[in-house]
């Protein structure tokens, strides 16, 4: 829970809610509690009212409303917005709340001389009277009403014109009746306006006076419908607008994300394209082409339906699984198709070689696909905003794979059964060339790999010690690499913030403003549209604070790092780092949207002492707090926008005093409230609607602390006092507003990690900087983005170790032993290398998506793993020695697993060479899953062969290696060639004698 409670009288309380809590129930115990409380509050606060909203906090869309030509003032654009599109705006179906910036809301303001009303023995107080029983709304009733009279024929209502409507009428308003029958109006003793409701704020819309209008979101909705619902909306009202009158979009959160998932569905076509590309290479049919790959659009497809079925939305998350998963969904149908067309090669039919292949390979299929299934499965049911992140991803994941699985199972070797044949040769033409040079490469690689094979489990030992430096490379760079939270990306949008000195004026800081649009303006090309609001801060209003939005033109139109969000915030920041009048300080967004409305880490210092420390003093430590982690390598730009040195005036009254000269005290105090703040005392209506009426001293008689002391109030007996009487004006200096972060006194400290490091150490470095304060009663937390990444810290080892249990409890039941599962999960830790190798040497972090990468390796690498101790398990069933099976496994699958491999690699590296629209993200995401996977790939080709023989002869140990069952007769292998689907040699069978390879 988060509070705001300013100077001006306002506090806002926002509530914060875990994510998948019931919305509903939060509202209404909201809403109960602050029932609760309203009955306490003071009678002028529940007069002016209290309100409760349900929305998210951070901003949907800002829309920007100016004048071409500048035809129209800031009063008539504020409140045409307000009549004609704020409510059509709020009605939008997924709309929250709206609010009006530079808004300019009509009011009825009564400005009093207070030296006249004096002069004639009155006060503000007597305004007030007056209004209160001159401008009331009567219902009068009507001539003829029930219950008359039988002969009653008729019935007139009565209307009154109770109310007073305009000017002229206000400004005849009978203040009092003299004793000679003369009356004094409010024309007498000030002068009526048809003004604004407030003046605190100002908007500059493409550097012209205007208003804008901020969007929030409703909590459960949709973001892009909504977004598109509010311009359609917009662009009907549009065509009603006035002559010169523009609406223009300077924030909008969902074309960053329309525009990602668009660049997601290219990398997905180039995926399937590249994967289907590889197929047809190794494979060399176009027949046997089709079948693996008619299993992607089916597998994503039958994903996307079970994904509609569970409410899931099309966002970038399930877009990520969905191109992941087309490297994946192939798998299992090549791994079928290859090996139906090996049996083929052996003399076999179409129908029978089906039969068998299956018999062999049915049980790697589905001991591959439910080890992918598997590790995705805790990841499904984290808590929390970070299991919301896993969870669609994982789900898309397990469906894809589920239903390739199916396929695999089923449909795969049904189609091969019917139209898969053999080919003799490569054919003709630059295609056969083109085939008979990659049999020939792919012959050089395996008879190379065979000999290294042999190599490697003759001095097995030296390839054990090798295997335990790896462990500890792995151990080493996962302790190195930086860890963060979702990388920042370039949204196409940047939030500045302009804090003035204390003191300051909105007249100051509007000049501000303009120098803030003229910078954007020259220094900014790649602007499209603006807004610059002055007295509007995004920690608290005020009149020295400030906010300008800007969003840049689409990212194809400004290509270059150059032109990326973080170049221009960089070159800004350094522009206005030169400024002597203000801080000012630009931004990106929040990675993502609902948590804060800037970048960067937010921290909250919490005075827990309870009320011990005084301001100045909590101040002080947060300042000491701030310069130390200003000095901190890992950290820049840290601040904080709350400060105690605002110039204020304290009003001391002598009780003693005012009580002898017997005046009320409270009646004085009102007094002074009606002059110097204003005073609203009811309504008016003007256009049919009502707006409020107010009284407040003219400008001239308030602004100077002398004119406090020449203010009249009068006595229980109709006397007139001055105040300088009873009163001493002391200049001082306080906080314009203070916050409370969990009902404990904060100050919210801002900041981001310097160049090279990440969030993850930027973090650490806050909060090694709060430790090294060491200031006790004091306490820290975090909001936004910072909180989730503070909280989810520890989750990437217990996610990696859940899936390492997940794995190794499945392929445990599906072997029946505890020993092949322990050699498959072996290889698991130098695919946890490659990933974070390939993400340091690119200057990445651990991140979220990598995180999701690291488990998405522990299947991968399992798979290849699985592949060769299942052949090797079924050679030895047939009466091969141990090594004789790892050698015969490692030769017979290396052509499916490379097939796979690169398949899989092919539809990865679309993400890895990402561009454009939340590049970061699919960067990051693609380039730990290839880099874990070709270094997986590698490396269980080469030790799991060596493991195998090592861990089995070890738990043979005593049997001398002897074949499970001896054989019966040698079973047919393909003595001089590999299979494959065009009858060519693709290497030869290894011949054996005793334990080592002859």
């Amino acid at each position: 829970m988060i509070s705001t409670s300013g100077n001006d009288g306002s506090s806002t309380i926002s509530t914060l809610f875990d994510p998948g809590s019931n919305r509903n129930i939060d509202q209404v115990n909201v809403q109960n509690r602050a029932a609760i409380a309203e009955p306490t509050l003071p009678e002028s606060v529940r007069q002016t009212g209290l309100t409760t909203l349900a929305r998210s906090n951070s901003i949907l869309l800002v829309y920007g409303f100016y004048a071409e030509n500048s035809e129209y003032d800031n009063i008539f654009l504020s409140n045409y917005v307000d009549l004609y599109i704020t409510d059509a705006i709020k009605r939008v179906p997924g709309v929250g709340d709206t609010r009006l910036v530079g808004e300019r809301q009509y009011a009825m303001r009564l400005w009093l001389d207070p030296n006249a009303l004096a002069s004639r023995g009155l006060t503000a107080t007597d305004v007030s009277s007056a209004l209160t029983s001159q401008n009331v709304q009567v219902g009068a009733g009507s001539i003829g009403q029930a219950p008359t009279k039988a002969n009653q024929n008729s019935n007139f209502p009565l209307r009154i014109n109770s109310r007073l409507k305009d000017v002229k009428e206000f400004e005849n308003l009978v203040i009092k009746a003299q004793t000679d029958g003369t009356l004094v109006k409010l024309k007498d003793v000030g002068r009526a306006e048809l003004g604004a409701q407030d003046y605190t704020t100002s908007a500059l819309v493409q550097g012209k006076t205007g208003a804008g209008m901020l969007i929030y979101q409703l909590p459960g909705s949709n973001a892009l419908d909504t977004a598109k619902a509010v311009e359609a909306q917009i662009a009907e009202l549009e065509k009603n607008f006035p002559p010169g009158l523009k609406a223009i979009i300077v924030y909008d959160t969902t074309k960053f994300v329309e525009v990602s998932i668009e660049e997601v569905v290219k990398t997905l076509m180039e995926a399937i394209a590249l994967v289907v590309l590889v197929i047809f290479i190794f494979l060399q049919d176009w027949r046997a082409t089709i079948i693996p790959a008619i299993a992607v659009p089916v597998s994503l497809v039958g994903a996307l339906a079970f994904a509609y079925v569970l409410g899931f939305s099309l966002n970038t998350l399930t877009m990520f699984g969905l191109v992941l998963a087309t490297g994946l969904v192939v798998d299992d149908a090549i791994i079928v198709v290859e090996g139906i067309a090996a049996k083929m090669e052996q003399g076999l039919d179409r129908r029978q070689a089906a039969f068998e292949a299956m018999g062999e390979l049915s049980g790697a299929v589905i001991a591959t696909s439910l080890v992918l299934m598997a590790v995705f499965i805790p990841v499904s049911f984290f808590p929390g905003a970070t299991g919301i992140m896993y969870r669609q991803f994982a789900l898309i994941i397990i469906f894809s794979i589920g239903i390739s699985l199916f396929n695999a199972l089923s449909f795969t070797p049904s189609m091969s059964g019917l139209f898969l044949h053999h080919t003799e040769g490569e054919g003709r033409g630059p295609l056969g060339w083109f085939f008979r040079q990659f049999n020939r490469g792919f012959s050089w690689v395996l008879e190379q790999y065979e000999r290294l094979t042999k190599f490697l489990i003759g001095v097995r030992m030296f390839v054990v010690g090798l295997f335990i430096l790896g462990l500890a490379a792995t151990v080493f760079i996962y302790m190195s690499v930086p860890s963060g939270f979702v990388p920042d990306e370039d949204q196409g949008i940047i939030v500045g913030l302009i804090q003035a000195p204390d003191g300051v004026s909105l007249a100051s800081t509007e000049k501000l403003t303009q120098t803030v649009y003229q910078t954007l303006q020259k220094e900014v090309p790649e602007m499209a549209a603006s807004l610059v609001i002055g007295g509007f801060g995004l920690n608290g209003n005020g009149p020295n604070q400030g906010t300008f939005f800007f969003n840049l033109k689409e990212w194809k139109e400004r290509k270059g790092d150059k032109h990326t969000v973080k170049a221009i915030v960089e070159r800004l920041n350094g522009i206005f780092a030169q400024n002597q009048d203000a801080m000012i300080f630009t931004s990106n967004l929040p990675a993502v949207s609902g948590y804060g409305v800037t970048g960067g880490f937010e921290f909250q210092l919490q005075d827990r002492t309870n009320g011990q420390l005084s301001i100045d003093q909590f101040l002080a430590i947060g300042q000491q707090l701030i310069a130390k982690a200003n000095k901190n390598p890992a950290l820049l730009k840290v601040f904080t926008q709350f400060t105690a040195s605002t110039p204020q005036y304290e009003i001391n009254v002598d009780r003693d005093r005012l009580e002898a000269l017997d005046v009320d005290f409270s009646q004085a105090m009102n007094t002074l409230g009606a002059y110097m703040g204003g005073q609203y005392v009811n309504d008016f209506t003007f256009s049919q609607r009502s707006y409020r009426v107010y009284i407040q001293a003219d400008q001239q008689f308030r602004n100077s602390p002398d004119n406090i002391g020449q203010i009249n109030v009068r006595s229980r007996g109709g006397n007139l006092v001055l105040l300088n009487e009873v009163v001493k004006v002391t200049p001082i200096t306080g906080p314009q507003t203070i916050s409370h972060f969990n009902l404990f006194r904060s100050i919210k400290i801002q900041g981001s990690a310097a160049p090279g490091y990440s969030s993850g150490q930027a973090i650490a470095a806050m909060q090694q900087t709060f430790k090294e304060i060491d200031q006790p009663g004091l306490g820290y937390d975090w909001t936004g983005l910072s909180r989730e990444e503070a909280k989810s810290g520890g989750q990437t080892i217990l996610l990696f170790g859940l899936g390492i249990v997940a794995v190794f409890l499945i392929l445990a039941a599906q072997y029946e032993n505890y020993i092949d599962p322990i050699i498959i999960l072996l290889t698991v830790p130098f695919a946890i290398l490659g990933a974070l190798l390939f993400v340091s040497v690119r200057g990445l972090v651990n991140d979220l998506y990598c995180q999701v990468a690291l488990v998405m390796l522990i299947g991968l690498a399992s798979k290849n793993a699985i592949l060769i101790v299942e052949f090797a398990n079924q050679s030895r069933e047939k009466g091969m020695t141990i090594a004789q099976a790892a050698l015969h496994a490692v030769e017979q699958r290396l052509r499916p697993i490379l097939m796979t491999t690169i398949a899989a690699l092919c539809g990865f590296l679309p993400l890895v060479l990402s561009s454009g629209a939340g590049a970061a993200s699919r960067t990051s995401l693609g380039t730990a899953v290839f880099g874990g996977l070709l270094v997986s790939v590698i490396m269980s080709l080469l030790l799991v062969p060596v493991l195998y023989v090592v861990v089995k002869n070890l738990t043979d140990f005593g049997s001398k290696d002897k074949p499970l069952k001896p054989p019966k007769s040698p079973e047919p292998t393909p003595s001089g060639e590999l299979a494959s689907l065009n009858g060519k040699s693709q290497g030869t069978v290894v011949k054996f004698q005793g334990d080592a390879p002859a």
